[in-house]
């Protein structure tokens, strides 16, 4: 059995107090593998944004909003977990002032100066690889990517950038959709294997999948 820290859903990058900039995650891949890890023994706590699905009543879940939200929550669970599965969609970008109050319609030349929010699973990869004070064996840390045509080279880019032991990349047909169809790269950029399905059979199988390359027996 293990402990498995999940990321899941989109994030949020408030423009003003209210309207955001976010993204069409469903959360529904994430609640898949919730739900195979469960199934499988394991515990799980999910970092999610705002979904409308329901995780599993198994699981913990810490609710979140922003990016940065996500990943100070992610570093605070990150020590007792015995591995992570990026599968959230955090806002890549956010504004870099964000108004008070509610910015007017009749605002002119309103322009949005946007800035890079901190990497979530590329932030926790590292610190897992510097190692996690008091633990006795090492974790490991799997990414997903959604990419146009599911494009291998920008995936195993990220694999290397993001220092992750496998990547698990799907197109932009996944967004919304009941089903997905996905390819795994190790950190070597070679391909482990291929999965095309409804969201819960592609998650059984990468469950399976994680717990023979990368969970102790």
């Amino acid at each position: 059995m293990a402990q498995i820290l999940l990321t899941a859903g989109p994030t949020r990058a408030y423009i003003d107090e209210v309207r955001y900039l976010t993204n069409a995650s469903s959360g529904r891949m994430a609640l898949a593998l919730a739900q195979a890890a469960v199934a499988a023994g394991h515990q799980v706590t999910i970092v999610s944004g705002p979904v409308a699905v329901r995780y599993p009543r198994k699981a913990r879940v810490i609710p979140v909003l922003t990016t940065a939200e996500m990943l100070a929550a992610a570093l605070a669970e990150l020590p007792r977990a015995d591995g992570v599965i990026g599968a959230a969609a955090p806002c890549d970008f956010e504004p870099a002032r964000r108004s008070a109050g509610k910015i007017p319609r009749t605002a002119a030349g309103l322009t949005l100066d946007l800035r890079a929010t901190t990497d979530v699973i590329a932030t926790l990869a590292a610190r897992v690889r510097r190692g996690v004070p008091g633990r006795r064996r090492p974790a490991w840390c799997v990414a997903f990517a959604l990419e146009p045509g599911a494009d291998k080279s920008r995936a195993c880019a990220k694999v290397t950038a993001k220092q992750c032991d496998l990547i698990v990349v799907n197109d932009l047909a996944a967004l919304e959709a009941t089903a997905n169809s996905v390819t795994v790269y190790d950190s070597r950029h070679e391909r482990v294997g291929e999965k095309t399905g409804t969201k819960r059979a592609v998650a059984g199988w990468l469950m399976r999948l994680i717990e023979r390359r990368l969970m102790p027996t």
